[in-house]
């Protein structure tokens, strides 16, 4: 396995700008070619209890993750046995009380072993932490919480469009939350109680926060809470913000969150259903603000297009902090291919994206002077292409082990070949 280099997500991915993250070659093409190569890259590992997360632990790292985010430690009101099926419905978000880490994963003590054999091993944790609601039953289930800490003019959302039932309704029966003056409650106790649940997992040395159903709550509910108890303990911190569009997505971004680019998922799941990949270029908010996107290709609640190793290969060397998921993790963690789009992430990747050529079935693009991409999803031919780089009388390896070198003439340009449905990864020597 070849070695790759850690690099601390605590300092640097908080949402404090592009001084940091330029460092690690979240910056643009006026960085040295050796101070972008090389970005950060995280695993969803889910399904599983805390023991057998913790005895991949070794695994995830000799891969190259970064870290890994698993599911809400606390307990809650299903358990395995109502599972009809591996992740139906996902266990860890209908919480009952926000003071007790025993859940269905593992035990306190578990959980705590898990993210101190992480750490020994260089991988940092963020844990799953539900702010919007509690779980879908009655009012007397929830010890820490009274019926007035709840919104209650909404009942069951039944217009998606209606910004006010987003907020206030009840996604999926789930008891909503009010965090803001928005119940007839007291909102700074079910505030003091959510803030007591985020310290918690500071205290378990828990690395960061993924903010599950942030849509469904306020945006100054984060910019004036949320963000700044995560910032208090150091902890990075990523919004679900389950919407196709980048303004309505972006909006939490300048909260000062890393937010899940859901609206260039979307995109993404259309080109690689085989069709244009031309649509990838400067989509989402990983187009406009790769600071604080985090792409993805899978995730437990949409599934990945067809294409789906192709599609894993885009989201893996594109701008951004991405995450690589599967329903079963041992499947992303023996898979070479994946395996092998990790060790370029952390070595290769680096600097601002220049689009080459953008075509319905070929797309190329270079992370400038660091690492040259192509992607093809024609189904039956290799697709051949004159493109301009940065570099000059430079021979380009193949590191992705699917094509032969290439060499960039004096000019600047390169003829790159790539196979059908798949992908090459060029860079010197």
């Amino acid at each position: 396995m070849r070695e790759t280099p850690r690099t601390s997500r605590r300092s640097v991915l908080k949402g404090i700008g592009t001084a940091a993250l330029g460092a690690l070659g979240f910056g643009s093409a006026g960085s040295s070619p050796a101070e972008a190569a090389g970005e950060p890259i995280m695993m969803q590992y889910f399904h599983e209890p805390w023991s057998t997360v913790e005895s991949d632990i070794p695994t995830i790292a000799d891969v190259g993750y970064d870290a890994i985010w698993i599911q809400q430690p606390a307990e809650a009101i299903l358990t395995w046995d109502d599972q009809d099926g591996r992740n139906d419905p996902p266990l860890g978000y209908q919480p009952v009380d926000l003071r007790n880490f025993n859940s269905e994963f593992g035990t306190e003590s578990e959980l705590q072993s898990l993210i101190d054999t992480a750490h020994s091993h260089g991988v940092e944790v963020y844990l799953d932490t539900v702010l919007n609601h509690m779980a879908a039953a009655s009012y007397d289930t929830f010890p820490q919480f009274e019926y007035e800490h709840f919104h209650h003019d909404v009942g069951a959302i039944d217009d998606w469009s209606d910004p006010h039932q987003v907020k206030h309704g009840e996604f999926l029966g789930l008891k909503d939350l009010g965090q803001l003056s928005h119940i007839d409650g007291d909102p700074a106790y079910v505030r003091q109680q959510l803030k007591n649940y985020m310290d918690k997992m500071a205290e378990f040395g828990a690395d960061g926060h993924r903010f599950d159903a942030a849509k469904h709550m306020y945006t100054d509910f984060f910019s004036d809470y949320a963000n700044q108890w995560a910032d208090d303990n150091g902890m990075f911190k990523v919004g679900e913000v389950y919407d196709g569009s980048v303004d309505y997505v972006q909006n939490y971004a300048d909260t000062g969150m890393n937010v899940f680019d859901y609206p260039l998922f979307f995109t993404m799941h259309d080109a690689f259903e085989y069709g244009d990949m031309s649509a990838l270029e400067g989509a989402g908010i990983t187009g406009q603000d790769p600071w604080h996107s985090v792409p993805f290709a899978d995730n437990h609640d949409e599934d990945g297009p067809s294409q789906y190793e192709l599609a894993f290969a885009y989201a893996s060397t594109i701008e951004g902090y991405p995450v690589h998921y599967n329903l079963y993790p041992s499947w992303l963690l023996d898979n070479d291919n994946i395996n092998n789009m990790v060790w370029v992430k952390k070595n290769l990747a680096g600097g601002e994206t220049y689009y080459r050529h953008s075509g319905n079935d070929l797309l190329v693009y270079e992370r400038y002077n660091n690492l040259l991409v192509g992607l093809n999803n024609n189904t039956s031919s290799w697709r051949d292409e004159w493109v301009y780089t940065s570099w000059r009388d430079e021979t380009l390896n193949d590191y992705s082990g699917n094509a032969s070198d290439v060499t960039v003439n004096n000019d600047g340009w390169v003829k790159i070949s790539v196979p059908p449905e798949g992908w090459v990864f060029y860079a010197p020597y």
